[in-house]
């Protein structure tokens, strides 16, 4: 090692153990009471893995993203300074000789010093929930730094070992963010337009059509349940030789609420019926994914429940392709495929890792489309709309903010060769697909998309195939459905 970097360690470790001193010998009644109360909680994690459970059982979507990705940077950053950095560096650990007996934490570490596990896994955490949930990151990293300093007053660690892990453990959170992109930030102002109907305490009024068969039985449970808390409810089951249309519209006819329960073609078809009765509408989520009734809130099921009970409720946008309903999402293309190998798999690998694998599987099989969009000719492999704005930005759009933007959400990959296909998946292996020249995001109220090559192509609504077509008339009739939704926070 030439002098100067040996004249540089020294000094380090000359500050290292004033610094460490001075903390871990300093008389506090205080410090002897907190700091080893707060190093053992985060033992093997523990504290985070509270925190990210806590989120987890939360009904925000930011909340369930922020959690899922602070475990994983948690699960990454442990690896990388246990198994690497521990290993490398085989720092002893100070002595414990000064330290008051009082702070000294549970369970007296036995590997080497440098990098800080705890400090690692505390900065990975914070600093990745904080980019999904922006109000969370200040008292994360705030109670991050605490742990931090419980390590070195508790004698465990010297406060290089600490930075060194902070900083490990902040640059791979960063890491992850580039490879997944968090959600956006979210809009300065939140509309929720909750809106009082009549209160119906006993379900009087409305006509619920229910397919009991619907996702494996659980139409079967959601009847049982509205029978039970919604007694005086009309109920009209679905068979399989039945008309659902008809069934629809004849059921919203008598109807003061039509209600539903089923998957998200089935609650579209009676979005339609609701509309056109100009009725309110109150889903009971009884399919695999529930995406409308999530966004609307009406989900779980005592959400809606509880909305029809109580009367709340708030008008939504409605999307129409060529003049017929669509809830959440149109596409043509490959990315019907795309979404069917995603939710395939997202239950299995979590709807980011799948979206990535679902795109790279679509992108190397797919056969491209030319489409021309407000004069614009590109050839794409996948197209996505959305009623509404989604997020995150990128190709795998998971939620809504706001149900009433009165905005279409056109997503589109124009892969127009073999470098335009290689730069993509590059961009999707980096996290990096919504600055890459070669996708676009167009966000209006209404929309013309022509196919002048490769069609007429297939056209999906709510995950539903529909007709073959080579011209998308797309328009929002803004805030057109009333749906009884119910925040537990209001």
């Amino acid at each position: 090692m030439p002098g100067w970097m040996k004249r540089i360690v020294r000094d380090v470790d000359d500050i290292d153990t004033t610094i460490f001193e001075g903390l871990a010998t300093m008389r506090s009644p205080l410090l002897d009471k907190a700091m080893p109360r707060l190093t053992d909680a985060a033992d093997h994690s523990v504290l985070w893995f509270a925190i990210a459970a806590a989120l987890g059982v939360s009904r925000n979507r930011r909340a369930k993203r922020a959690a899922l990705r602070g475990v994983t940077a948690i699960a990454v950053s442990s690896l990388v300074a246990n198994q690497l950095g521990k290993r490398v560096n085989r720092r002893p650990r100070p002595s414990i000789a000064s330290v008051p007996v009082a702070r000294l934490s549970r369970r007296l570490p036995t590997s080497t010093s440098f990098p800080s596990g705890h400090a690692a896994s505390a900065a990975a955490f914070a600093t990745a929930v904080g980019l999904e949930a922006p109000v969370l990151s200040l008292p994360l990293k705030a109670l991050a730094g605490l742990v931090g300093i419980s390590r070195v007053a508790t004698g465990a660690h010297y406060p290089s070992d600490v930075a060194a892990g902070w900083l490990l453990g902040t640059a791979v959170a960063e890491a992850g963010a580039r490879l997944v992109p968090p959600a956006g930030p979210p809009p300065a102002i939140r509309r929720l337009d909750v809106i009082q109907l009549e209160a119906r305490p006993t379900g009087a009024g409305v006509v619920l059509v229910v397919n009991p068969a619907s996702h494996s039985g659980e139409g079967e449970r959601v009847l049982a349940t509205v029978r039970e808390q919604l007694p005086a409810t009309q109920i009209v089951e679905l068979t399989k030789d039945s008309d659902v249309e008809a069934v629809m519209r004849e059921s919203a006819s008598q109807a003061k609420v039509l209600g539903v329960a089923g998957g998200d073609g089935t609650v579209r078809t009676a979005a339609q019926a609701a509309r056109e009765a100009d009725v309110p509408l109150a889903v009971f989520p009884a399919g695999t994914f529930n995406h409308f009734a999530k966004d609307a809130g009406a989900f779980p099921l005592r959400a809606a429940i509880t909305a029809v009970q109580q009367g709340t409720a708030a008008k939504v946008d409605l999307a129409y392709l060529n003049d017929q309903i669509f809830l959440n999402t149109a596409s043509l293309g490959a990315y019907t495929d795309f979404v069917a190998i995603r939710e395939r798999n997202e239950k299995r690998l979590g709807k980011p890792v799948a979206a990535l694998y679902a795109g790279l599987r679509t992108l190397l099989r797919s056969t491209t489309v030319t489409i021309r969009v407000d004069d614009r000719v590109a050839e794409v492999d996948l197209l996505f709309l959305g009623n509404g704005e989604y997020q995150p930005h990128g190709f795998a759009p998971s939620f809504r903010e706001q149900m009433d933007d009165g905005l279409l959400d056109l997503r589109m990959l124009d892969a127009s060769g073999p470098a335009a296909t290689v730069a993509i998946l590059g961009a999707l292996l980096t996290g990096q697909l919504a600055r890459n020249k070669h996708y676009h995001e167009i966000h209006a109220p209404s929309l013309r998309i022509e196919v002048t090559a490769g069609g007429p192509v297939r056209v999906a609504r709510d995950g539903e195939l529909g007709e073959e077509t080579s011209v998308l008339d797309v328009r929002v009739d803004r805030r057109a459905l009333t749906v009884y939704r119910h925040d537990w926070w209001s």
